[in-house]
């Protein structure tokens, strides 16, 4: 580094510092520094040293505290093992002791065990004494009441067999009395019989008759509807019944009549109230209105099952044919859920066939 100075004003002497009496003097500065650090350096790893040479002494105390310590329980040791021994030995004595007491006390519970055995048979053949002498002594307690009771009853017994001595007299004689009304009865029984044989025979004709004539109706009845109802497919005739499709009546699980179920049951009522008039009112005749189901199982809030849904289907056809102006009295309803099915299959065919209504003209 270099430094100059002038002077202000003019020219002067050159009074310039030598550059390299700096480098010196920083020369100089660093190598104080270094000797400072050695000689720190030196003082630290003197107590260091001096540091570690006095562990070192206590550690030597301490192996030699230790080596007394040793010396102490291999002492302790040797005493130990004599008294093992020594326990050993008395050990072995006590082992054997305890042996012949074992076997002694197996022959005491061993006694003991027969003694209790023999306590506890000596104590139930007591029990036993005591509950048959308490069985006998009831037994003679009841003997005795019974005793005193049939003393008692013997007693009445003997007032009773004379007033049914004197009951049985007066029956005889009352039974002689029915014997001769009896005798008389039967006769007008005979009489009676022979009428009553006589209305069976009428009443049976009559029942024929009217049979007959209601069959004959049922047969006009029959013959009216099919004229009427034949254009239609959906409507069958099987055996003594019609059978209508639910699809030509219901919408699919409903019970309210749809327009064309309407028109064909007003169709029906008409022709039933025709042949109505031609019946005599003293026939007892009815038309059952049956619903029927598929066996597909239906839950709604309407309807909890099939038994609810054909009932309501048969009521409302009945419904309407009163409506119509056919007589309450002479309509029924019933319904038969899924369990009466014309066709057992699985299958579409066979569920269709199953949902109807069937009407049938028959006698209450």
């Amino acid at each position: 580094m270099f430094s100059s100075r002038r002077r202000i004003g003019g020219q002067g002497p050159d009074n310039s510092w030598p550059g390299f009496v700096d480098a010196l003097s920083t020369l100089l500065l660093v190598i104080i520094f270094l000797l400072s650090m050695f000689v720190l350096a030196q003082f630290f790893l003197g107590q260091a040293l001096s540091g570690r040479e006095q562990a070192l002494t206590e550690l030597r105390g301490q192996v030699a505290q230790l080596g007394n310590l040793l010396r102490l329980e291999q002492q302790a040791s040797a005493s130990l093992r004599t008294s093992m021994a020594e326990l050993s030995s008395s050990l072995t004595s006590a082992n054997a002791d305890r042996d012949n007491l074992s076997a002694q006390l197996d022959t005491a519970q061993q006694s003991l065990a027969q003694t209790r055995s023999s306590l506890a048979e000596i104590t139930a053949a007591r029990d036993a004494l005591a509950m048959r002498a308490g069985e006998l002594e009831q037994q003679y307690n009841l003997s005795s009441s019974e005793l005193d009771e049939e003393r008692l009853l013997s007693a009445r017994a003997r007032e009773q067999v004379n007033v049914l001595e004197q009951n049985v007299t007066a029956l005889r004689e009352q039974l002689s009395r029915l014997e001769s009304a009896l005798q008389s009865s039967e006769e007008r029984d005979r009489r009676s019989q022979a009428v009553i044989v006589d209305m069976g025979r009428r009443l049976n004709r009559a029942l024929a008759s009217k049979v007959e004539e209601l069959a004959g109706y049922r047969s006009e009845f029959f013959g009216r509807l099919k004229e009427v109802l034949s254009t239609r497919p959906e409507i069958r005739i099987e055996g003594d019944r019609f059978v209508f499709a639910s699809e030509l009546l219901f919408a699919s699980g409903q019970a309210e009549l749809g327009p064309e179920g309407r028109a064909e049951m007003r169709k029906f009522a008409e022709t039933l109230i025709a042949i109505s008039q031609e019946i005599p009112s003293d026939l007892p005749w009815i038309l059952r209105v049956d619903g029927h189901t598929d066996r597909r199982p239906i839950a709604t809030a309407a309807y909890a099952s099939n038994w609810e849904l054909s009932s309501a289907r048969a009521i409302s056809v009945v419904r309407f044919l009163v409506s119509a102006g056919v007589a309450p009295e002479r309509l029924a309803a019933a319904g038969f859920g899924e369990f009466q099915p014309l066709d057992p299959a699985e299958n579409v065919f066979a569920y269709s066939r199953n949902r109807r209504i069937e009407m049938r003209l028959t006698q209450r």
